[in-house]
This record gives structure tokens, C-alpha cells and sequence, in this order.
């Protein structure tokens, strides 16, 4: 009897546990069930796959409501693009059993669009079994919290006014200014020969080709009545022609034009590309394309406002989803003067090459030009293609800022090896190398190589006369007998291998493609500015600027708020002998500067030419000519000038200089 009723216990406990076994398994099937639609649910909103959804909700609720699976997902792709959504998330996914296979979600859901963040959305919806699989019933609230079905969502945007660029005196260098836009009403241009010859009026007077005109006529959503922009003009521009139309409109104007370009820059409308980049911009925005426009952009643009509304079809405002306040743009003040900068550019003429103009107390950049130079105003308004292929195809390369360009300094850094000489006691006032003639190798080891030198006037040369008659030849034999080291080190001490806190892109000073000479030929090459030196303009006028300002290097800046980095590079007594040389090379009869005597103001100055060589000793002609000069009573400025291959135009850089430097005195 025992053995029967234990045998029963133990048939009755398998089937208990049996039960209890496929009843776990079923509801963890369930479970599984519920998930997996619940994380496809989250993938599918926050990867914004809307084609999706009609797999996971309920056809019943999708048709309750009026959509169809294709109205459901047109409805948040329309929602979601719009808002330019870059970012959903959903969190606090939570669920609860309100009936036999019917559960309640809640979720908080956050959108990132273009105008900012929509936080803290809260969400409920229904999952309920459909035969093997759940799914959601659909309703317009789950686009938005509150919506029904004949909502819309509002998207209104404050567009700010871009801030201006201005120079030290508050004179714009970039500003907002009020032009007119162009266009047509295709339905006013008539038809047959009329419309002809309007289209051809319209061209001849605007320089738009008839080709232009007909495929901005051809856009899918041009129609008769519609106005269709063809170009900016400003009010004299403005005239009367059938079928011609003007909108005013306010769009970025630069006062300078081309003589500020290459730093200034100039705006565009934002390409797919840059949409791509940065997604907190809108189609249609207005963004900085090159120069400071684009590094100080953001800071440019300011924050666009508006708002993201739930409406009724009535317009009835439901609920606002988000609010921002429109911010202007900031105004940048930069240390350039608008007179310097015009003026420099103008005393350039037709030459290729730069002018800085920097103060070497403080270091502000006061004129950065680059010649030749484009037109930002026909950028921003709209450039043919005729005009910008002529930019493009000039050998002169106009887009090229050449201020921030490395060249060979060439003879103007004798004034550095000069002092770095004085400072490490290799050089003296009394030490003199005897020079003949006008080349000179330091042994038959260096084979066909020779330095030259142009004058043979004087052949015991001491420091004043080699920086007098820029005698490569003493500096080379000065750079032999302090050694690589030194020289190097002695370098520096200046703008080599430093990055300054300037708002573009500008490599640094180079002494030597390696790290050392390894030979001494490159060695007394360097010491006259040739070999492998390169320097920008803005780096040659910091390095130089110290013989002006008792020996201290300061270094740039463009920002007028900027704070003043002042670092002793050399002792206060040799950047007054460096000085006084530099005064001699102007004074002198046989000082390569003398043609400055005739301004009759005190300058302090040195010449260089750099000549340009396809590989060591080998010269293919072309020379670029350099200047730098200072009041060295006033040691208000300090100006370095190139010009590219200065034969082509025979005007040499202390040439075109005669023009500016009274300009610069009178500052």
C-alpha cells in the first residue's frame, strides 16, 4: 500500500513539474515576445527607420485613425525631417499587465533638432497579441505627446543677424548690408519671340546667360506666378526690363573688397557637405566658406530661435514642444587698420606677393595683405562661372594667402644671424673677416659651390658693413665659426618651430628640412637666409620686429582683446647695435636701403633678395625681393614686405615700399 501511494506522489509530482515547466516556458516566451517588438519599437524610432513601423503596430488601430501604413510613415518622416531630428532617444522604457495579453508601456523620449533639444516626452501605448506575435495600437500620439490625428507639427525659426567683423577703429571689414535679389515671374517674361527677347535683355544687362536663366526657369518647383532668383544687385543695379522683378534683401558686404579677402573671407548657403558636418545647421543657412568668416563662424552666426508646436488644422497652437530665443551673432574686433590695410594693398601694385604691418610693442597685426587678390562681393552675391574661372585659372593663384605662405627670407634674416653673432660673443664690434672678390668656398671639399656676394667695395668687413652691403660671404664664414649648435639654438629664439595663437592656418618657421645640417655648406647657406629657411611673412615680421622693441619678441595677434606675450630673445644692447646697423643700411650711400634716404624720415631697414633654387647651388633664375623697415625713433610699426620673382614686374619690394611707409610713419 505504501510502495502504491508513493508511487502515485511521484506521478503526480512529474506532472506538476511538467505543468509548471511548460507553463514557465510559455511565459517566457511571451516575454520574449513582448522584447523583442518592444526594442525593434525603440530601434526603429531612434534610427528614425520609419518604413518599419507598420510592421509593428496594429492595421485595426493604424485605420481607427484614419492613415494608412504609408500616410503613418510619410506622416513622421515629414515630422522628423523637418525638424532636422538628429538624435532620438528613448528611455525609462517601462510595462505593465493590464489584461490577459494587453500591456502598458511608458516611455520618456528626447529629440535633438536643429533649433536644440526637446526633453522629457512622455509616451503610452498599448501592446496586444495578434495571433502568435504582439504588437502596438498606433495612435498620432505617438509622434508627439497630445497630437491627433489632424494635428501638424509647427517648426517657426528667428533667424539672428550675423555679427560683424570690425578693425580697431569700429570700421566694418564684414557687415550685413541691404542689396535687392533679382528674378523673374516666368508668366511676365510672355511667350514665343516676347519671351525671347526679354530672357535676352534680362542677360546682356545682368551678365546671367540666357543658358542660366533657362534652367533656373526649369527648378521642379518654379510655376508662372512664382518669383524665381537669379542674382544679387545692389540699388544702382536696379533696372527696369519686362519680366524682371527685385526682392530687398540684406546680404554680407565687404568694404575692402579685395584688398582684405584672403583674411576677411566670405559666406555661402550651406552644401549637403556641410550639412553632413554639422548637423545643427538648416537648409538655406548662411554659413563662413573661408578666411575668419569661417573660423569665427559659430561665433558669427549667433543661435537661431523660434519654435516646435503641436497645431490643430485650425492653427490652434495644442502644445509647444520647444521655445529658444533667437541670440545675434557676436562682433569680432580685430587689431588690422582699415587705412594701413587699404594702403598696403594699393602700395603693392601689380606685383604678386604680401605686407604685414605689425606694432612691435604689442604685437598687433595691423594690415595682412595678399596680391593679387579676388572680389569676396561677387562670392557672396553670386560669381558667374566666366569670372570665377578666371580666378581659378590665374597663374598668380589669387586664393592663395600668401601672408601666412612660407618663402626663402633671404637676406633679411642676416639681421638675426647678426644677433644671435653678438649675443654668444662670436661676433663682435672689432672682429672683421678679409674678403676678396666676389665668391668664396671655405675649402676644395666643397667642389664647383660657391657663396657670393655682389659688392667687392670693402675687404675687411666687420658685422655693419656685411648687414650695410649684405655681404653673404661674412655671414656665411660667421655661421663656420659659431657652429651649428649655436646658430640653431640661436634661432630658436624667434619664430622657428613655434605656433602662434593666430586665427588661420599657418605652418611653422622651418630652419632645416632635418634636424641637422649635416653639412657645412647648408650651414653657411642658412646664415644668410638661403638653404632650406623658410618663413612667412607674419613670422619674419615677429622674428625682426624685436630689433625694435629693445630686444623682446612679441608675439602676434589679431584679436584686439588678446593679451600681449612678450618673451627677451636677445640682449637689450644687441638689438641696438642690430638697430644701428639697420639704420646705416638706409643712411649709408652703399647701403642696399639708401634709396629710403629720400623719404627723409628716420628708418631702419634691410633688403633681401631670395633666390629661388631647384636643389643646392643650382639657381633657375627667378628672385623674390623682400624689405623690412621701422621708424627706429618711434618704433610704431614695423613693415615686411615680398614680392614674388620681383624681375617680372622690375619693381622691387623697398621700391613699392616709398608709397606706405610715410602712411605707416604718420600712425
Amino acid at each position: 500500500m505504501k510502495k502504491k501511494i508513493i508511487l502515485i506522489s511521484s506521478i503526480v509530482l512529474i506532472l506538476l513539474i511538467a505543468v509548471a515547466s511548460i507553463f514557465i516556458f510559455l511565459h517566457t516566451k511571451e516575454t520574449k515576445a513582448r522584447q523583442q517588438v518592444v526594442d525593434q519599437w525603440v530601434e526603429t524610432i531612434e534610427k528614425q527607420q520609419f518604413d518599419q513601423i507598420p510592421t509593428l503596430v496594429t492595421e485595426n488601430s493604424i485605420l481607427k485613425h484614419d492613415f494608412t501604413t504609408k500616410t503613418v510613415v510619410d506622416k513622421y518622416e515629414t515630422v522628423f525631417s523637418g525638424l532636422h531630428a538628429n538624435k532620438i532617444t528613448i528611455s525609462s522604457m517601462k510595462e505593465e499587465k493590464v489584461a490577459n495579453q494587453r500591456y502598458k508601456l511608458t516611455y520618456t523620449m528626447n529629440v535633438e533638432t536643429a533649433l536644440g533639444e526637446i526633453t522629457d516626452l512622455h509616451y503610452t501605448a498599448f501592446l496586444t497579441k495578434q495571433q502568435k506575435d504582439y504588437k502596438l495600437d498606433w495612435h498620432p500620439g505617438l509622434i508627439f505627446p497630445h497630437m491627433e490625428k489632424t494635428d501638424r507639427v509647427r517648426y517657426t525659426i528667428k533667424k539672428p543677424t550675423r555679427g560683424s567683423i570690425i578693425d580697431r577703429n569700429g570700421q566694418p571689414l564684414a557687415t550685413n548690408a541691404p542689396f535687392y535679389s533679382l528674378g523673374v515671374i516666368p508668366k511676365e517674361l510672355g511667350a514665343g519671340d516676347e519671351r525671347t527677347k526679354n530672357m535676352k535683355a534680362i542677360s546682356d544687362e545682368f551678365s546671367i546667360s540666357t543658358e542660366t536663366i533657362e534652367k533656373k526657369l526649369q527648378q521642379k518647383w518654379v510655376k508662372d506666378d512664382l518669383f524665381v532668383p537669379l542674382k544679387i544687385v545692389n540699388r544702382k543695379e536696379v533696372k527696369v526690363l519686362q519680366g524682371a522683378q527685385y526682392k530687398a534683401t540684406e546680404i554680407r558686404y565687404y568694404p575692402l573688397g579685395q584688398a582684405a579677402a584672403q583674411l576677411i573671407g566670405y559666406t555661402g548657403t550651406v552644401t549637403a557637405e556641410d550639412l553632413e558636418k554639422n548637423p545643427t545647421l538648416s537648409d538655406g543657412d548662411t554659413i563662413g566658406k573661408t578666411g575668419l568668416e569661417a573660423t569665427f563662424d559659430q561665433r558669427l552666426r549667433g543661435q537661431t530661435g523660434g519654435d516646435i508646436a503641436v497645431v490643430t488644422s485650425s492653427g490652434r497652437v495644442r502644445d509647444v514642444l520647444l521655445h529658444a530665443d533667437e541670440t545675434d551673432g557676436e562682433m569680432i574686433t580685430l587689431t588690422i587698420d582699415t587705412q594701413l590695410q587699404k594702403a598696403a594693398f594699393d602700395a603693392l601694385e601689380k606685383s604678386v606677393g604680401a605686407s604685414v604691418v605689425m606694432d612691435p610693442k604689442n604685437g598687433d597685426l595691423k594690415a595682412l595683405v595678399s596680391k593679387p587678390s579676388y572680389d569676396p562681393n561677387k562670392m557672396v552675391r553670386g560669381i558667374s562661372q566666366e569670372d570665377y574661372d578666371a580666378y581659378a585659372n590665374d597663374e598668380n593663384l589669387p586664393f592663395l594667402n600668401r601672408f601666412t605662405n612660407r618663402y626663402a627670407p633671404g637676406s633679411t634674416l642676416k639681421t638675426l644671424t647678426a644677433a644671435i653673432g653678438l649675443d654668444n660673443g662670436t661676433t663682435t664690434p672689432t672682429k672683421t673677416h678679409e674678403i676678396k672678390g666676389l665668391q668664396w668656398q671655405k675649402d676644395p671639399s666643397w667642389g664647383s659651390y660657391y657663396i657670393t656676394r655682389l659688392h667687392d667695395d670693402v675687404s675687411t668687413v666687420n658685422y655693419v658693413d656685411a648687414l650695410i652691403y649684405s655681404d653673404n660671404i661674412f655671414f656665411a664664414k660667421e655661421a663656420l665659426d659659431m657652429g651649428e649648435k649655436k646658430l640653431r639654438d640661436g634661432l630658436n629664439h624667434f619664430a622657428f618651430n613655434k605656433q602662434f595663437d593666430l586665427p588661420f592656418a599657418m605652418k611653422a618657421a622651418q630652419i632645416s628640412k632635418d634636424d641637422s645640417f649635416n653639412s657645412d655648406i647648408l650651414l653657411a647657406d642658412t646664415a644668410y637666409g638661403q638653404g632650406e629657411v623658410l618663413m612667412s611673412p607674419i613670422q619674419q615680421a615677429v622674428s625682426y620686429a624685436t630689433f625694435a622693441n629693445d630686444g623682446k619678441m612679441v608675439e602676434p595677434k589679431l584679436l584686439l582683446d588678446a593679451n600681449v606675450k612678450t618673451t627677451q630673445v636677445m640682449k637689450e644692447d644687441t638689438a641696438h647695435k642690430v638697430r644701428d646697423a639697420m639704420i646705416q643700411v638706409v643712411e649709408h650711400k652703399g647701403g642696399t636701403g639708401n634709396t629710403l634716404q629720400s623719404l627723409k624720415l628716420p628708418i631702419a631697414a634691410k633688403t633681401g633678395t631670395a633666390e629661388m633654387k631647384q636643389k643646392q647651388g643650382v639657381y633657375d633664375g627667378t628672385e623674390n625681393s623682400l624689405v623690412v623697415a621701422f621708424n627706429p625713433k618711434k618704433e610704431n610699426y614695423l613693415l615686411l614686405t615680398i614680392v614674388e620673382n620681383h624681375k617680372k614686374t622690375h619693381r622691387t619690394a623697398i621700391e613699392l615700399s616709398k608709397s606706405l611707409i610715410p602712411v605707416l610713419d604718420r600712425k
